[in-house]
């Protein structure tokens, strides 16, 4: 379709930018806002727009991931400031739209599905979506006893530790009684729930982990934005468990966790065709969102139909796909959200992609561990890159699926070389905030008694590399009901434990700890030596 026949309202990006600050000397520390002004300044250039500065002024939308590095005020006001998109004789903001975004690794997509929909509905004119950590900064200043660092901006609340997501309360509910509830508990239930119902055994598994992220690895290797960039790390580095790879919780050595200390930011830049046209930006910058679509599944991952599926990515997947007319084989660039190695072995899955030998790449970015976990915003980045892959004509449609939570939230956009056939946008997105009409086995919360079987399993590890916690996922023999328990003897720790002894299925019991209510403890009922 010509450019002119166009609908005016079909929104369109035409710039992205990446910032990657590598020192993490305390002297060269950056925060977010810096890093995310550069971002944006960048994606200005990035549109090869004749004047920048008048696509800046007309910057009238800005969405912000919330950061996890820094407590800002008002870091869209902040930003819109800064680039100068302000009634300069009050000071005030001239945005139509300002918004700073809950926490959560869905929030990328999120933020660019409803900005295109913002500006398919005449909204807004120019939208920013932009996000940013400086974990590796704000680390070192830490280090050097410079908490708050120099020149920073005043923060909302006294800053006198750094964010990491293993250390946020959880709470008073059924999973802080066992002390599970963190992203590196969590998502290792599903791996090996996932891994049982594929009916693959613990070896089998742990090296298909170890090779698919050695592919990512390779991927990020190239990436330029990559905190990795220029090394990567082989299937047997990762495979092996011990020294700097110790076990985080099995069945997930370091290497398989997503590794968050950067210095990260990226943005994009969206408008409509006519707009674009206006301003004389070329179309070779034009890249066409076709919608998207996402979900959650519960907040408390007890309440989850099972280990080994999640509807709210399979659902997202589908939705997109089919909001975007497009189809799973119309797609040629991928890049799922890989934070553990779970979620885009559960995707690719779900597709019918091969998890380790796909012909389509399912990263662009060589996923968080390589890549860096850049906070909420690692799915920008992988915006960003799928732009600039569908611009150098690497595919004609991209699909970027972003993940938050404990495999929780989920939002999924397509992106294209050429415009829906009919213009515009989707009005809204397709599903419910919250998938609410799935079966959930019945809980037992602090009356779990009596012989039982596990469902799922992880177990947390010291930095020695001894067992410490074993956390139990079970079902009970006599009405099907599923409790949470700790490990209930030091025997039941140790096959828990086991790299070789498959867990998930075997009988044992469970019983309440006397000395905290709800609290279960689990036992193996005849456990073999091992």
């Amino acid at each position: 379709m010509p450019p002119h026949d166009h609908p005016p309202e079909t929104p369109i990006i035409i710039g992205v930018g990446d910032i990657k600050n590598r020192s993490t000397s305390p002297s060269s520390a950056k925060e977010p806002a810096q890093l995310m002004h550069e971002a944006i300044l960048a994606a200005l250039l990035d549109s090869q727009i004749p004047n920048p500065d008048k696509l800046r002024a007309s910057i009238d939308s800005i969405d912000v991931v919330r950061t996890w590095t820094w407590p800002y005020p008002d870091l869209p006001g902040l930003l819109a400031e800064r680039l100068g998109v302000v009634d300069h004789g009050g000071g005030k903001s001239l945005l139509k739209h300002g918004f700073y975004s809950e926490h959560g690794g869905n929030q990328p997509g999120k933020l660019v599905d409803e900005a295109a929909r913002r500006i398919a509905g005449g909204r807004v004119r120019v939208a920013v979506v932009v996000g940013g950590e400086a974990l590796a900064s704000l680390s070192s200043c830490a280090a050097a006893k410079k908490l708050p660092p120099p020149g920073w901006t005043e923060p909302s609340q006294a800053v006198d530790s750094v964010f990491t997501p293993t250390g946020r309360d959880l709470g008073s509910n059924l999973g802080a009684i066992h002390g599970i509830g963190a992203p590196i508990h969590v998502y290792p239930l599903y791996e090996a729930g996932f891994r049982a119902h594929r009916g693959q055994s613990v070896k089998a598994n742990h090296e298909e982990s170890a090779k698919l992220y050695a592919e990512f690895s390779k991927v990020a290797e190239k990436q330029e934005y990559a905190w990795n960039y220029g090394r990567h790390d082989d299937e047997g580095v990762i495979g092996t468990v011990g020294g700097r790879n110790r076990m985080i919780c099995s069945p997930y050595p370091l290497l398989m966790n997503a590794f968050n200390t950067v210095n990260l930011a990226s943005a994009c830049i969206l408008t409509s065709v006519s707009f674009a046209q206006s301003l004389d930006i070329p179309r070779s910058s034009w890249i066409y969102p076709l919608g998207g679509a996402g979900t959650s599944d519960s907040s408390d991952f007890w309440l989850r139909p099972n280990f080994y599926t999640s509807p709210s990515i399979s659902r997202s997947l589908d939705a997109a796909l089919k909001v975007s007319h497009t189809t799973k084989d119309d797609i040629d660039l991928f890049d799922f959200y890989s934070c553990f190695p779970i979620v885009p072995k559960m995707a690719a899955s779900h597709l019918g992609l091969s998890i380790t030998a796909s012909e389509k790449p399912i990263t662009l970015l060589g996923g968080l561990t390589s890549f860096g976990g850049a906070g909420n915003n690692y799915s920008m980045h992988a915006l960003t890159a799928m732009t600039r892959a569908l611009r150098e004509g690497r595919g004609r449609k991209g699909l970027v699926l972003c993940n938050g939570g404990v495999m929780s939230y989920q939002h999924v956009v397509v992106l294209s070389k050429e415009p829906r056939a009919e213009g515009g946008y989707p009005e809204g997105n397709p599903l419910k905030e919250h998938v609410d009409d799935v079966e959930v086995p019945e809980i037992a919360m602090d009356d779990a008694e009596g012989e039982a079987v596990v469902e799922t399993y992880t177990v947390e590890f010291a930095r020695d590399g001894s067992p410490l916690r074993g956390y139990v996922v079970g079902r009970l023999r006599g009405n099907g009901k599923r409790f949470l328990a700790n490990h209930g003897d030091e025997a039941t720790l140790r096959q828990l434990a086991s790299s070789t002894v498959e867990a998930i299925g075997r009988a044992g019991s469970v019983r309440q700890d006397a000395s905290r209510k709800g609290r279960g403890l689990f036992v193996f009922s005849h456990a073999a030596k091992l």
